[in-house]
């Protein structure tokens, strides 16, 4: 049984919750607070499996009580975020401080049905609470100002195909994963890196602005005819889904859509590595970190076909291992590995 305690200054939003998660027969509500010291008290009193956490409240917000509480009761936090630019920053801000996801506030505003949105938050809730706390990431340092050290040569076998393309999949836990991965990545990169992660519109924008101040290469979202370039990462944005292509029959570029018929998620992981499969057969390398569910496996079994490579993150760190696992389940994983081996890895294969 998991034992969810509901923080929300809302009375509609703590009814709404508590009706959705109550629901499932393995969810039990432990309880309610209206505000962030009533939270930090009642996480203490009641000792739940995790926790729904509101970002704004009377007394006490819920980025000030989430700090308290990772600091002294230790439980998984799912902040309740609104799907606004500033809401973004703020979701990010808790992730950083330990929060092991967020859902929408503005619950009517998902393309999603409700049916759907309740199915979700479920699985995600029972998926997380049995995770645990996750480890702390201690991040690399931003932007040395002293010249990074050359890497050495990557020795090749004669007629070894190179990587020309790093294209990542990610979900639940990825903003963490990818702030590990990305920042140990060295300036020099010398191809380029497309991500899909799975996050609402106005979030991809902050996001992608948080890990460019983070890493040596240069990290931007997406936007339609962006051009691939050595050492440019490309974010996809929220709500539509990207693709590469080529364009003149020399540059390869990205396009954005909204296609809502063939993929669950916006943006999708299975529409980006399709891409990947079609426009760099044999020289593209699949990532794909922690999440729920199996997006991104179709198109990785397509990247596989033509040639391609995959790393899986292992589950022992990942947040949820869901996409990991429907990859390495399927038995195209040429290495699974830990959150701190992709990075090197990673460098070691292009």
């Amino acid at each position: 049984m998991v034992r969810v305690l509901i923080v929300d200054d809302s009375a509609f939003m703590r009814s709404a919750l508590s009706n959705m998660l109550s629901s499932d027969p393995e969810i039990q509500i432990a309880g309610s607070a209206r505000d962030g010291l009533e939270a930090i008290e009642k996480v203490a009193q009641l000792k739940p499996d995790i926790v729904t956490m509101d970002v704004e409240m009377p007394r006490m917000d819920g980025i000030s009580a989430l700090k308290h509480i990772m600091a002294n009761t230790p439980v998984p936090v799912i902040m309740v975020s609104s799907l606004t630019v500033e809401g973004a920053h703020i979701t990010l801000e808790a992730l950083e401080h330990g929060a092991v996801d967020f859902i929408p506030k503005n619950l009517s505003d998902l393309s999603l049905n409700i049916l759907r949105l309740k199915e979700v938050l479920v699985d995600k809730i029972k998926q997380l609470a049995r995770k645990g706390v996750p480890r702390r990431i201690v991040r690399p340092a931003a932007r040395p100002a002293t010249a990074p050290v050359a890497a050495a040569p990557v020795l090749r076998t004669t007629g070894e195909r190179r990587v020309g393309l790093v294209a990542i999949g990610t979900s639940t836990g990825g903003p963490k994963a990818l702030q590990e991965v990305l920042p140990s990545l060295p300036k020099e990169f010398p191809v380029p890196i497309v991500i899909a992660q799975h996050m609402p519109p106005n979030f991809t924008g902050p996001f992608a602005e948080r890990l460019n101040q983070l890493c040596k290469l240069e990290v931007r979202e997406a936007k339609e005819g962006d051009v691939l370039k050595p050492g440019l990462i490309l974010i996809a944005p929220g709500g539509g889904h990207m693709r590469v292509a080529r364009k003149r029959g020399i540059e390869t570029t990205v396009t954005i859509s909204e296609d809502r018929e063939n993929f669950i998620y916006r943006p999708s992981v299975d529409a980006l590595m399709a891409s990947v499969a079609e426009f760099f057969p044999g020289r593209a390398l699949g990532v794909i970190l922690t999440g729920m569910g199996n997006d991104g496996m179709k198109g990785m079994i397509e990247l596989k076909k033509t040639g391609g490579r995959i790393f899986a993150q292992n589950e022992e760190s990942c947040v949820v291992y869901g996409m990991p696992k429907a990859v390495v389940d399927a038995g195209i994983a040429d290495k699974v590995l830990s959150i701190e081996e992709i990075a090197g890895e990673i460098v070691n294969s292009v």
